[in-house]
Formats: C-alpha cells, structure tokens, sequence
C-alpha cells in the first residue's frame, strides 16, 4: 500500500510540539469551530430538541438521514474543486469564495430553523436543517482543500489537530452553548418544552458562524495552482469529475478496495451511536444543564485532549498505530454506555463514561483525517479528500437512521453492545491495511 510520509518520527517533542503555534494552524482552528457548528445543530442538538418536543425516536432516527448530505458531497466536489463563483472567486479566490458561499447557507438556514416549532410543523425544520447540513458539507469540502493546500504532509497531523480543536469547541457551544441559553431562556410557566427558548438559542448560533466569516475574510488564499484549459466540455468532464477517481484508482490499484472498505466502516461504532445519545441522556432524566456540563463542556475538552493526543502519536509513531489505538477504544467505549444504561440517572457515573468515550474519540478522529490526508493527490484534493470523507459517513449515518428503531425494539442496552460490535471488523481491516503497508515499505528498500 502506498502511503506519503505520514509523520516526523525521530525529532524531539519540543520541535514536535511547536507546529500547533503556526499560523495555519491557528487559521485551521478558527475555521473547525465554523466547521463543527452546524453539524452539532442538525444532528445531536436537534436530536434533544425534536425529544423536548414530543417526536418519537423512530422518527429522530429517520431525521439523522438528514446527515447523509455529508456522504454524498463528493458529488458536487468537483464543481467546488474548479468552478469559480462569479464576482466572489476573483476577489477571494477559488478557496475561500466557497468557504464564504457555504458560510452564507448555513446561516440563513440556521435562521430559518430559529423561526419553526417541530411541534407545530415539523416539515420547514427538516428543509431549513437540509439547508445547513448541504452549505456545512460544501464548507467542509472547500475547507479540507485549503487545509490540505496549506502545509506539507509532515504538519497535516497537527493541521487535524488544530482542525479538530476548533471543532470540537464549535461543539461545546452548539451543545452545552445552546442547551445553556436555551435554559437561561425559559420562562416559569410549569411547561417543560418551550419553543421560544430554542428560538433564541438557534438565532444566538447564526450569529456565531460570524468566527468563520471573518476567519475566511482575513486568512490568505494558499497558492493557486495555475490549470490549463479544458478542450471541450468531455475533456473538462474527464479532468474534473472522473480524473480524480481514476487517479485514486491508478494509485492504488487493487489496494483500493482495501483502504476504501476501512474508510467506509472505520467510524461506524460512533456515528451509529451518537444519534441516540442526546435521546438517552432525556429519556435517563438528564437536565440540559447536566447534558450541558458534562456531555458538552467536560466531554468535548475530553475530545480536544484525545485529538492533541491522536495528532502528537501519529506524528510520532505513524499513522497505521494510532488508527489502530483509536478504532480499538472507540468500540470498546460503546460498552460503557450500555452499563450507563442500566445504571440509571448518575451524574458521576455519566462524567466517568463520557471521559472514557470522548477520548477515545479525539484519538481516533485526529489520527483518521491526517490518514485520509494522506491518501489525497494535491492536484485533486478537494474532490478526493470529499470522496474519502463522503465514504467515512454513507453506511454508518444509512445504519444510524434505524437507530431509534433499534432502541424502541431492544432498549438502549442492547443497542450501545450492538454499536460496539460493529467496530470488530474495523480492527481487522486493519490488520490487514497493515501487513499490506508493511510488506510494500520492505519491498521499497
């Protein structure tokens, strides 16, 4: 398997640990926290709110599908990878006129789910949540480019990291953020769901989304690389959307099907439980200040020092290691939930499991995305690395719309046991991803 040089083994950790002070570093943490603030916001805080407001689990499990724009954003990829927006791209160029487009979607649908009651009508809540999940995976394509653009591979681990940073801070706000103002805004009137609350907590996160906006306008636009132009619409056709798969393909030929079925599952433990999380924590008799406190605040600095973690090891000792680590203690974490399930309502108990399970998290996603980094040709990195995060997402948020199926039929216990056996075959992809590179450095030398 052919891997670019995945990390900087051999140099002490001060210089190792001096990258995260750069300036694309801190510029890759400003634009995660826009990155990370819409994802919590159409999926694990709308899960709490559609819960709050009476909509069964069934039909919350069906609404993460709501999700799958996010594994279905290689499809439009292409055009953001090459196409220029009029006015915009000659003024910010063709990275961050995107970033700025999709910024714009976000949050006019953010607005437009401030303004909706799912109580009273649940169907202008789906389409203004389309809305930001579509501007959030067009953003999330524009953005991996730039951050791919932006170093060399030696320093794409602590661009995650610092990615990661930022997104995970994005969800602490757009978790415990919105929980805490949406709390702060109820009125003493003896109902426990007012719509007004989260009114004025939705709006407060569109004005949040200003820390992208302003992070894009005074950023720099990492060197354009200068593209001849197309022939003809069939060859602008092959350059563009076909090229960039063949290339993945002529790469790693056989390989691929490997290193495409472990991108596919690797996150799947995670995401399949996650839609049920928020769910859990209100049907446990969880209050949004202890979901906020804990899962949201104390998690999330749980899941920034897993990725500080994750990114470190994986500059020291290699990708393939740590990718290991991660996927081992992303499932094993899972059964944690289960016992929690049993247990009953126990804030210590929760802070214990949640310490656990975002941890093992942060080391598993930094290490993750610096992978898929990895495997990126620089002259189609947009279009590549969506295809690849595109994968990470269709069968784990396919799976994860039965999720409230699942629990309404075999309860949560058996649910989070389930999620952690979906991880076994992650680990023994592995495995052989890593016989299969080791075995290919040998031949190289």
């Amino acid at each position: 398997m052919i891997f670019r040089n995945s990390g900087t083994q051999g140099h002490s950790w001060a210089d190792t640990l001096k990258v995260y002070r750069e300036p694309a570093t801190v510029r890759m943490l400003l634009l995660g926290f826009s990155a990370g603030l819409p994802l919590m916001l159409v999926l694990g805080t709308l899960s709490f709110w559609l819960r709050e407001a009476g909509i069964d689990r069934s039909t919350i499990g069906y609404l993460s599908w709501v999700g799958l724009a996010y594994a279905f954003k290689w499809a439009w990829a292409p055009l953001v990878d090459r196409m220029p927006i009029p006015f915009l791209t000659r003024w910010l160029g063709r990275r961050r006129s995107w970033l700025l487009l999709s910024q714009s979607a976000i949050i006019a649908g953010l607005i437009g789910m401030a303004f909706n009651d799912p109580r009273l009508d649940l169907q202008p809540v789906i389409w203004c949540a389309l809305m930001v999940a579509f501007g959030s995976a067009t953003q999330d394509i524009a953005l991996d480019a730039f951050r791919i653009e932006s170093a060399d591979i030696d320093r794409q681990a602590a661009l995650a990291a610092g990615y990661q940073t930022g997104y995970r801070l994005a969800m602490i706000w757009a978790g415990a953020g919105v929980l805490w103002i949406a709390a702060r805004a109820e009125v003493i009137d003896g109902r426990t769901y007012q719509a007004g609350a989260w009114h004025i907590a939705y709006l407060a996160m569109a004005a949040s989304m200003a820390v992208g906006v302003l992070t894009v306008l005074f950023s720099t636009e990492p060197v354009r690389r200068i593209l001849p132009p197309a022939r003809n619409a069939a060859a602008w056709l092959d350059d563009v959307v076909i090229g960039p798969f063949r290339d993945f393909i002529l790469r790693y030929r056989w390989q691929a099907v490997l290193i495409l079925a472990l991108i596919a599952i690797y996150r799947i433990s995670d995401v399949v439980m996650g839609i049920m999380a928020n769910p859990f924590y209100v049907d446990m008799g969880y209050s949004k200040d202890e979901v906020a406190a804990v899962t949201k605040i104390f998690g999330i600095v749980m899941t920034l020092l897993g990725a500080f973690i994750g990114g470190a090891l994986s500059m020291r000792f290699g990708m393939m290691r740590i990718l290991t680590l991660g996927a081992i203690l992303s499932s094993a974490s899972n059964l944690l939930f289960a016992w929690l399930a049993g247990h009953g309502h126990d804030v210590s108990m929760l802070v214990l499991v949640i310490s656990a399970d975002n941890l093992a998290g942060g080391i598993a996603s930094a290490a993750f995305i610096a992978y898929l980094s990895s495997l990126t040709n620089i002259d189609y990195s947009a279009t590549q690395y969506a295809l690849l995060s595109s994968m990470m997402l269709l069968l784990p948020k396919f799976l994860a719309g039965y999720s409230g199926t699942y629990v309404d039929a075999y309860g949560y216990s058996n649910f989070f046991i389930a999620t952690a056996l979906l991880g076994l075959p992650v680990i023994v992809l592995l495995w052989l991803a890593a016989r299969t590179h080791t075995r290919t450095v040998r031949s190289e030398q």
